[in-house]
């Protein structure tokens, strides 16, 4: 019968376009009162300078216009040099292309642009290092030229009369760039080496996500919040184990996807609540993965068994599908979700006209949530080495809450994403620095009066990673130095004064310094600004609600949200962005000083959360200490402690006596030890167990001198 076959074409013709791999959750149409919370959430955002305005928008377009230009400019020379035919000269093309944040059109105020050069099968990747930053370096506008060449994904950076300005390179296998060319098309990646296919994988992912969701501008203002919420929360960073930017699109993406027909204030409210019961690690997809025959990796846990361990799986929609989230940890994926759980209530609470959209954004005090915080402190002599020292010690943070989250008396780590200025010492050699700080929650104690937590391998083996990769990349300087400290929560006001207010102002006991240079306390600290570090999408800056632009001193981090590494200095020292395991000498550039011991009475925090089980290798809980092996040996070694040591502990422990709610208390030991490679064995006095110190089997070429440290806490009910 025609009439019911009619229906079924009509019907067919009918139905709405499907976006993503399963169908929608809810097609329902907005109401006005989430139109109205739509506004609210606009009016909301705009206090925290997330919208750029249309002044500072044309400005960047006409950059991009010069840029082109001088591709162009440049490709047609190229030509010209090469003997290429005079008819195809006019018509080679080369064009720049854009992603990242921009692309997407969810940049902020003075974020940078992430730029692609893409040229036809005769202009070679040297040109462009050479010829094309020659020509760069002759433009008026251009400030602070730099090329990265042997990056994980090449790059040149560049300030374009001030927009800050990532460009990378990728070479068709084209006679022309035809100006209307579809980098989404997977045939353009025949015949490409693997540095042009990283380097067109940006763009690729950023077009197909466009692509993607059924609403662009409703994507838009979702990912806005959603990305301002994660700064204000210290959740955005793909370098510290955290979200970047691509893998927060992605996000809310699917979250688009399942949505279709809503507007952003429902948007957000959905995102929280689908990814606050999302079952990780089932992995969050856009599409379903292609296989288009190239023999390119591509993220496939069937296939590829170190896929099967990822934590949070988040695959980018582009041809080789990648996971973008690769360095996640179960400290920060449970930090996370219990983020997503405590949004899903605030967004709650607005729909229902219970609170309003400020709330959401409202900064948590990270220094007054953990009873316990490890401090780093990154310095180098000179602004140049001290750059390119932090890009280096940020980018294997996430080691060290690797093995502090495989300790099995610790349930938490938690690196803050934001980086500060590390306090001046008090002799007069100008030194830079930079500080992060990690929460650390350790178990409530049962079953037993005193426990012995030794953190000596966590820590050596971080640093020894740290100093092995900076020797191996030829970029090791004497003055380049890692300092690791504990530190209660009540004492952070010594190292952070214009952040953390405390509500008592009692004195406390001076910070004790484990590091490889120093055992010395802190002196004069710098106090006049904190360094609120803006990066892209790789890392995190911390907005603040001020209609005009901020005072605060900032630096540009230079990081890129590819899924497969940064594009810049710190991606060529750690190119797949794995945990480096390797361990090595702990150099500095000068003699440390003598072992001494510092007692430290603490207490662990409360604010313990149950990890659950670990989605990956059956690694398990590292034992804590070889102390518990040991304890009536330890016990006596305390019991020879000078009586000055004696001394001052017992004065710490009057001073630090401040009631607080934990269930356990602590004493913190630390022996800090000088020993150099290639010399004569140690005095006995200064000797550490082999068993605390990580294994050294390869040496630089020089004796270097080195300070061993050991950090001890001793947790009792």
């Amino acid at each position: 019968m025609p009439f019911p076959i009619m229906n079924q074409v009509q019907a067919a013709q009918q139905t709405p376009k499907h976006y993503g791999i399963t169908s929608p959750i809810s097609l329902a149409l907005p109401k006005e009162s989430d139109r109205v919370l739509t506004q609210k959430l606009t009016e909301a955002l705009k206090p925290f300078g997330v919208f750029e305005e249309e002044l500072e928008l044309q400005r960047r377009i006409l950059v991009l216009g010069k840029l082109n230009t001088l591709v162009k400019e440049w490709i047609h020379e190229i030509s010209e040099s090469k003997n290429i035919p005079a008819s195809l000269i006019d018509n080679v093309g080369g064009k720049i292309f854009t992603f990242g944040s921009y692309r997407l059109g969810v940049h902020t105020k003075g974020a940078d642009i992430d730029a692609l050069c893409v040229a036809p099968r005769h202009v070679e990747r040297s040109d462009f290092f050479s010829s094309f930053y020659d020509k760069l370096k002759e433009q008026e506008e251009v400030k602070d030229l730099r090329a990265v060449e042997e990056a994980f994904v090449p790059v040149i950076k560049l300030s374009f009369d001030g927009i800050e300005i990532d460009i990378l390179f990728a070479r068709l296998a084209l006679q022309t760039i035809p100006e209307n060319l579809d980098l989404r098309d997977d045939s353009l990646l025949k015949n490409l080496d693997i540095r042009c296919i990283r380097s067109l994988n940006g763009c690729r992912v950023t077009d197909e996500i466009l692509h993607l969701v059924p609403n662009i501008e409703n994507f838009r203002l979702t990912l806005r919040a959603i990305k301002l919420w994660a700064k204000r929360h210290n959740i955005y960073s793909n370098i510290l184990g955290f979200l970047g930017g691509v893998s927060w699109a992605m996000l809310v993406a699917r979250t688009c996807q399942l949505y279709p027909n809503a507007v952003a204030s429902t948007l957000v409210h959905k995102f929280f609540l689908v990814f606050s019961k999302w079952e990780w690690p089932n992995p969050v997809l856009l599409k379903q993965p292609e296989d288009c025959n190239l023999n390119l990796p591509v993220w496939d846990p069937r296939v590829t068994p170190s896929d099967r361990y990822h934590l949070m799986p988040i695959i980018t929609p582009a041809y080789p599908q990648q996971n973008s989230t690769y360095n996640v940890s179960v400290s920060t994926r449970n930090i996370m979700v219990e983020e997503f759980k405590q949004g899903l209530a605030i967004t709650d609470e607005i729909l229902q006209n219970k609170a309003d959209w400020s709330k959401l954004f409202e900064a948590p005090n990270f220094f007054q949530k953990y009873k316990h915080y490890i401090v780093l402190l990154a310095s180098a002599s000179t602004e140049k080495q001290h750059l390119e020292w932090v890009g280096l010690v940020e980018s294997k943070i996430r080691i060290l809450v690797g093995n502090l989250e495989k300790n099995e008396f610790i349930t938490l780590a938690h690196v803050n994403p934001q980086s500060f200025p590390g306090p001046k010492e008090g002799n007069d050699k100008e030194e830079f620095s930079t500080m992060w700080v990690i929460g650390i929650d350790f178990k409530k104690m049962e079953g037993s009066e005193h426990l012995n937590v030794d953190l000596t391998f966590d820590i050596q083996s971080f640093t020894d990673t740290v100093y092995r990769q900076a020797i191996t990349s030829k970029m090791f300087e004497p003055d380049m130095k890692i300092t690791a400290m504990h530190v209660k929560r009540k004492q952070l006001h010594q190292l952070l004064p214009d952040l953390v207010i405390l509500k008592r102002r009692k004195a406390s006991s001076p910070l004790p310094l484990f590091c490889f240079h120093s055992t010395e306390g802190l002196r004069a600290m710098n106090d006049s600004s904190v360094d609120l570090s803006l990066d892209s999408d790789n890392s995190m800056s911390m907005p603040s609600p001020t209609g005009a632009s901020s005072s605060a001193t900032v630096t540009k981090s230079g990081h890129s949200a590819s899924p497969h590494g940064s594009t810049g200095t710190t991606a060529s020292l750690d190119s797949q962005g794995k945990a480096d395991t390797s361990v090595g000498t702990a150099p500095v550039g000068a003699q440390g000083p003598t072992a001494h011991l510092v007692e430290l009475k603490s207490s662990s925090s409360g604010n313990t959360t149950s990890s659950p089980p670990l989605m990956g290798p059956p690694a398990g809980k590292r034992p804590g200490s070889p102390l518990q092996a040991d304890k009536n040996k330890k016990i006596k070694i305390e019991g020879e402690s000078t009586s000055e040591e004696k001394a001052s502990a017992q004065t710490e422990g009057q001073t630090s006596a401040e009631p607080e709610q934990a269930a356990v208390e602590g004493e913190v030991k630390s022996e800090a030890e000088p020993t150099e490679l290639g010399t004569e064995e140690q005095p006995p006095a200064q000797k550490i167990s082999g068993t605390e110190l990580s294994d050294v089997p390869l040496l630089p070429a020089n004796p270097i001198p080195v300070v061993k440290n050991s950090i001890k806490l001793r947790l009792s009910r």
